[in-house]
């Protein structure tokens, strides 16, 4: 019904059209085509949204199938021409063989972004009611096609088809159904295929594990990857290599599970399978991202005794774990290690370097490196001038901090500051409390089109409060709403925290009792500042019932909010309340600051 649908539009189409337009002038619409390739060339210049005529005539058939072939291998933009195409081929008698007519629909199946699938099953279908017998290949696109479409229903029906009229399924189609099983998430249930291809004769390759695994991981399936190592190890006639174990590390790293990822690593050790550089490297950066800086130095120094060179990530991400651990002479040491061996730093190795100079105030030190940068002609980016700023900032030099805010160029190339440049030198004004030239800055950020974010809004905020500016904060809220920058948790805990301080506990509650109207939850931070405040007032009473609520609603209090109680009771000389909450600290092994 659809391919009549198609067939009966493009005939209204074609007659309702007087001429055919191409490079050549106007073709007729029923001219006989007395030059094919002049045809194919005009229908090449047109493939964005031209149309093969559906009813004209081809008196040369061999050399139309040779441009249909040609015009296929070089892949279509559009779905208007290759259905054309497949109308002319359809109408030709005799019918071309179904090798045409699958090349026609494998090319069809990559056009991007988004291939016509259900327009390629659907002229698939067309095909086997007008009597045309599919082969393997035809049935491996069609298996393609469902399992992009999510239907591996269908998909997997053509494995008992192909069975049934003799076509034992082929390595490709299998791989397939393996691959539309892992990007459907149906993981569980590739074993149990695999198992059953080699019943059927196909033995999987090392590549079709390969492409699984790279599946598996991509999704961040980490179970299946392991379910199908051990498999592989047990059934495969080959044993997983290096590739396939760093690829596992690689996503074990990722998903933070450093456990399993170093158990895995320990069992290739054991079975002789040598790490290469990108297993150290996966392994080393994992370390580093969740701070287990001891065990990644165990695994460099294990690398370098390995004779394995390491590579310019490796380089980085240890230069980087050095200077955020404050060992800038050990991050200084590995950078000349890697340029000594000519490994060239990125821009990546250099900022890393500088920001720990700058963390460690380092002034001097790292306007020298960013002289070296320039001259190794690697051009500082915003981070890098983020960080010397930050560093200035850190050292009280804002008038330098400013300075390079205002004009952050180097030898003509011109960068310009971003949210967390203005963000941290704000942060630095807050804290030194020069609030007017804080809040001048916040103007200026916004004048040079910079859009502050809520965390610029909140250490601005925080700053404020901490002066008592508490009339200056709530405009300021308002303001930050009106500009479209949705206040988080850390602006509400930040504005009751400010308002209890000033004694002004009811706008406190009414901000509190708010924010169940904006569907924010509140977190220990905000149950404690609420007790605080009530304990201020002498409210004792409303205190303990927030203690309470706020473990109703899950948000167990912590060792800060009992300690606050505690005083608070202990100040109201009501002694042995402080004492029962004492025990509870004690019991949950909370330690005693009041």
């Amino acid at each position: 019904m659809m391919v009549r649908f198609i067939t009966a539009n493009l005939v209204r189409f074609y007659s309702s059209q007087s001429h055919f337009h191409s490079q050549s002038g106007f073709y007729s619409a029923n001219r006989v085509i007395d030059n094919p390739q002049l045809f194919f060339d005009s229908v090449r210049e047109q493939s964005q949204s031209g149309f093969y005529c559906a009813n004209r005539v081809i008196d040369n058939p061999q050399l139309f199938l040779d441009s249909v072939r040609e015009q296929c291998r070089s892949g279509f933009s559009g779905i208007d021409v290759p259905v054309s195409i497949f109308h002319q081929l359809n109408s030709l008698r005799p019918r071309p063989s179904i090798i045409v007519f699958n090349l026609l629909f494998s090319a069809m199946s990559k056009i991007q972004p988004n291939p016509p699938f259900s327009t390629v099953i659907t002229l698939y279908n067309h095909l086997q009611f007008s009597g045309f017998r599919l082969d393997c290949y035809s049935i491996g696109i069609l298996a393609k096609c469902y399992c992009s479409l999510g239907r591996l229903d269908f998909a997997f029906s053509l494995l008992g088809r192909n069975l049934k009229i003799g076509y034992p399924p082929n390595f490709v189609f299998i791989t397939t159904l393996l691959n539309g099983l892992i990007d459907s998430h149906k993981s569980d249930q590739v074993v149990n295929l695999l198992d059953k291809a080699v019943k059927l004769g196909i033995q999987p390759s090392l590549v079709m594990y390969g492409s699984m695994f790279k599946g598996l991981c991509r999704s961040g399936d980490n179970a299946g990857a392991l379910r199908l190592l051990r498999h592989m190890e047990s059934s495969a006639p080959f044993k997983p290599n290096v590739i396939i174990y760093s690829t596992i590390i690689h996503t074990l790293c990722k998903s933070k599970l450093l456990p399993q990822a170093l158990g895995l690593f320990k069992e290739m050790t054991a079975k002789n399978i040598l790490p290469n550089v990108v297993t150290y490297d996966t392994l080393i950066r994992g370390l580093c991202s969740l701070g287990h800086w001891n065990d990644a130095k165990v695994l460099w120094t294990q690398m370098l005794d390995n004779n394995i060179a390491p590579g310019l990530h490796t380089y980085t991400t240890l230069v980087d774990m050095y200077c955020k651990e404050g060992n800038v002479d050990e991050a200084r040491a590995i950078f000349g290690l890697m340029t000594k061996r000519g490994v060239h730093p990125n821009i990546f190795t250099y900022s890393a370097l500088l920001d720990g100079h700058c963390l460690c105030g380092e002034m001097d030190a790292a306007e020298k490196l960013l002289d070296i940068m320039v001259k190794d002609s690697v051009v500082p980016n915003v981070v890098t001038f983020s960080s010397l700023i930050n560093g200035y900032c850190k050292s009280k030099k804002f008038d330098k901090a400013l300075e390079m805010l205002q004009d952050m160029h180097l030898k003509g190339t011109h960068i310009t500051p971003n949210v967390f440049t203005y963000s941290a030198v704000i942060h630095a004004l807050c804290k030194d409390e020069r609030l007017q030239l804080a809040l001048q800055l916040f103007k200026d950020m916004q004048d040079q089109g910079v859009k502050p974010n809520v965390v610029t809004y909140n250490l601005l905020l925080d700053g404020l409060l901490k002066n008592e500016q508490i009339d200056t904060v709530i405009s300021l809220r308002k303001e930050m709403e009106k500009n479209g920058v949705e206040p988080d948790i850390i602006t509400y805990n930040i504005i009751i925290n400010g308002l209890c301080e000033a004694g002004r506990l009811l706008e406190a509650v009414e901000v509190f009792c708010y924010l169940v109207a904006k569907r924010l939850r509140p977190d220990v931070t905000t149950y404690t500042t609420m007790i605080k405040g009530l304990c201020r007032q002498g409210l004792l009473g409303d205190a303990t019932k927030l203690l309470k609520e706020m473990a109703d609603n899950g948000c167990p209090p912590n060792e800060r909010t009992y300690n606050t109680i505690v005083k608070g009771f202990l100040k109201a000389n009501d002694v042995a309340t402080a004492l029962d909450h004492h025990s509870v600290m004690r019991r949950q092994g909370f330690v005693i600051r009041y």
